[in-house]
């Protein structure tokens, strides 16, 4: 399985329009940062968590031929906003890529883009995905997709963990019963916003600490302002990281 970080900025991106901070200007490539999202490639398959703001230019960089499926953990503006870039695909393969979500999270989606799930009547646009609603885990070309309920401030989110990786992004707290769920996971990417809190994201020390509740081996920072800079990695305790738009992980 391997594991490709495309996107992981928060919802402005890094750099952020207007801002002239040190990370906006920074010459370091890993302080770059395009909305979050991830890619999972396995038994010659592809699925992509969120449709992020910054697909085209993603699916660009890292010569993405095929969708086979897209996982969605919620309904934010930059996690989903790039859903017309599933287009391009449609004119390659002419297929309807199937979608999973949260019950929540498709009523939004069908709502805010119901052209990209039904042809409308005349319209001679064909329907790009087609909705899965997620109860529980579920198999997905060979593999058990357990998704993991997480609580976003005030609303909510999914994680999903896929053998010993889980992907936790935009959270703020892990429920008890999905902490069970993620125990024995070795490799995690965790949302880790920025040093100070937030009311709706974990940040570091609260990532840290959600990281060594569940035990993680490994863990990579995500979801990342431009309030952090890649140079400080060297500030977080062993086993942990930041992540950067192109990291790749081999599981």
């Amino acid at each position: 399985m391997k594991i490709t970080i495309m996107g992981c900025g928060t919802s402005t991106g890094v750099p952020m329009v207007g801002c002239d901070c040190p990370v906006c200007t920074s010459d370091d490539p890993r302080d770059k940062r395009t909305r979050a999202s991830l890619l999972i490639s396995y038994n010659d398959r592809t699925v992509l968590i969120d449709t992020s703001t910054d697909l085209r230019e993603q699916a660009l960089r890292h010569h993405i031929k095929r969708i086979d499926t897209v996982l969605f953990t919620h309904s934010h503006a930059d996690h989903v906003n790039g859903i017309d870039d599933l287009r391009g695909f449609h004119f390659l393969h002419r297929e309807i890529i199937p979608c999973f979500a949260s019950k929540t999270t498709l009523e939004t989606l069908q709502s805010g883009f119901s052209y990209i799930f039904n042809e409308h009547d005349g319209s001679g646009y064909p329907p790009l995905l087609a909705a899965h609603e997620i109860c529980a885990a579920f198999e997905l070309f060979g593999q058990t997709i357990i998704p993991i309920p997480l609580l976003h401030g005030k609303t909510s989110a999914l994680g999903y963990r896929i053998g010993n990786f889980a992907y936790l992004t935009d959270c703020s707290a892990i429920p008890e019963p999905s902490l069970a769920l993620l125990q024995g996971v070795e490799l995690l990417v965790i949302d880790g916003l920025r040093w100070i809190e937030h009311p709706c994201h974990f940040n570091i020390y609260g990532a840290i600490a959600a990281a060594r509740q569940i035990r993680a081996l490994r863990t990579i920072l995500t979801h990342l302002t431009h309030q952090i800079a890649y140079s400080e990695e060297d500030k977080l305790p062993p086993g942990f990281e930041l992540a950067y738009d192109g990291m790749e992980f081999d599981l």
